[in-house]
Formats: C-alpha cells, structure tokens, sequence
C-alpha cells in the first residue's frame, strides 16, 4: 500500500511538473521584443523564421541580458502602436526601425542609437540618370500614401510625377517593371527590399541621403536601468564586430553602405 502511495504521489508530481512546463510554452517569462513582421532585410517574419538586421540586434542584446535567443518572444510591433505597446507592457523593448524624436520621448524612453540611417532613393540597377533629389523632376516618384517621405520630396522638387501606393512593396514591384523610376522612404528599408533575391543585382540604394533617422531601442519610459544594460550591449556588439557582421549578413548583400556615424555610439540614459 505505501508503495502504490508513494508512486502516486511520484506519479502525480510528475504530473504537476509536466503542466507547468506546458504552462512555460505561454511566453510568460520569455523577454518579448517587438519589431517589424514585413521590412526585408530589417524585421521580417517568415513562417517561425525572423530575420533581419533589428532581430539580430534584438538577439544580441538580449543575449547580454541572459535570455537566449529561443526565449525571446516577438511581437509584431506597427509604427502607429509602438508607444501603447510599450505603454502597456505589451513589450519589454521594441527594435524596429525605431527613430528617436522629441515628441516620442515625451511618450517612451530609447536606448542606442544603434544606427544612423536616413531618406534615399532606390532606382533601377542600370539607372544612372538619378543620383540625389536634385535629378528627380520629370520623374515618377513612387512612396506610400500619406508617407512624410514623399512629401518632403515634393516640397523640393515641385516637378516630381509622385506615386502613392498601399505599401513599399507594391511600389519596389513597380520600380522593377518599369512603371516607376524611383522609390523613396529610409535607405535601410530601400536596401532590405534590394537584398531580396528576386531584386538582387536589379536595384541600387542611390546613396544620397538627405535626412537624418537614429533608431533608438524603445522601452518603458523612465527605465534607466534597461537603458545602460542595452547601450552596454550595444557598445559591446560594435566592439567585438557582431554589429557589423549581422550588417553584412542582412542589408549588406544589397551593397548598402552604412552612411556617416555609423555604427553610433549609444547615448547618455536619462
């Protein structure tokens, strides 16, 4: 009797064990990291497969703060629901093409920066009649409707034939069949949609940029101490050249050149 007790009890902390390991499966305890599902080359998700130069920040800094990599939870994070994610603790951080603005410091705080990019142009391969904002009149201009982008560009250059499409990647497909002859928006998002094998070696980031875009790595506003553990693990992957690898592995294989200041040295946390 106290055998079959015994493994009863056996039996039944067993089982305990094995419902709280399934309960673990819910990501209560995972860090959840918020980026981009559909930015090639940035943030982009593919079946369970997240790739791209934020996911591999992401994964290092999380790293550095002693969560491995299988346990990061990603969350898909829009640009227009960044600060309620964070707001509510929907995330732990976000890294997604992230810039660091006044008005969004008044809502969140930022790590980093831990890139420098800025508003180019992306044209055909074998296009050499466009080189900067300058050589655009005439031209069809293709961005995303309601996109400050291109309307910056057409504050420059009044003669410009803008296009605006639902999304880049309607706009990228154009440019590749000639419908259009440029596309305008960050020169990193430019080079993920140019790093996609069915664009690879048929278009170019112009390498003109004309604005400046640092992206931060969002958290709750006031964490300090978050602050200084991500800008220590940003220093760190710049110093041992994990920045620079997980650069070239992703918005590299377009030819992309980082611009100016790049990789930047992480601001004070405050």
């Amino acid at each position: 009797m106290k055998i079959r007790r015994i493994g009863a009890a056996a039996a039944a902390v067993t089982l305990a064990l094995g419902l709280a390991a399934c309960g673990s499966d819910d990501g209560g305890d995972k860090l959840k990291i918020g980026i981009k599902y559909d930015q090639p080359g940035l943030g982009l998700k593919e079946g369970n497969d997240y790739t791209g130069f934020d996911v591999e920040v992401a994964r290092y800094v999380a790293e550095k703060m002693g969560t491995s990599a299988d346990d990061i939870q990603w969350v898909q994070a829009p640009s227009a629901q960044r600060e309620t994610l964070l707001e509510t603790g929907q995330v732990d951080m976000i890294v997604a093409t992230y810039s660091i603005t006044d008005s969004r410091k008044e809502k969140v705080s930022f790590a980093g920066p831990y890139f420098i990019a800025g508003q180019d142009l992306l044209v055909r391969a074998d296009d050499e009649s466009i080189t900067g904002p300058e050589s655009l009149d005439g031209k069809r201009l293709c961005s995303v409707t309601g996109s400050t982008s291109a309307q910056t560009l057409q504050e420059q250059v009044p003669g410009v034939n803008l296009q605006e499409f639902g999304t880049y990647s309607e706009c990228v497909s154009a440019l590749q069949s000639n419908a259009v002859d440029a596309v305008t928006t960050d020169d990193t998002i430019l080079a993920g949609y140019a790093a996609q094998p069915q664009y690879q070696g048929q278009l170019k980031v112009v390498g003109a940029s004309f604005t400046e875009e640092l992206y931060g790595i969002g958290i709750q506003k006031g964490d300090v101490d978050k602050c200084e553990q991500i800008n220590e693990a940003l220093t760190e992957m710049i110093d041992d050249g994990s920045w620079q690898t997980a650069f070239d592995e992703t918005l590299g294989t377009a030819g992309f050149v980082p611009g100016p200041g790049n990789p930047p040295e992480p601001d004070t946390c405050s």
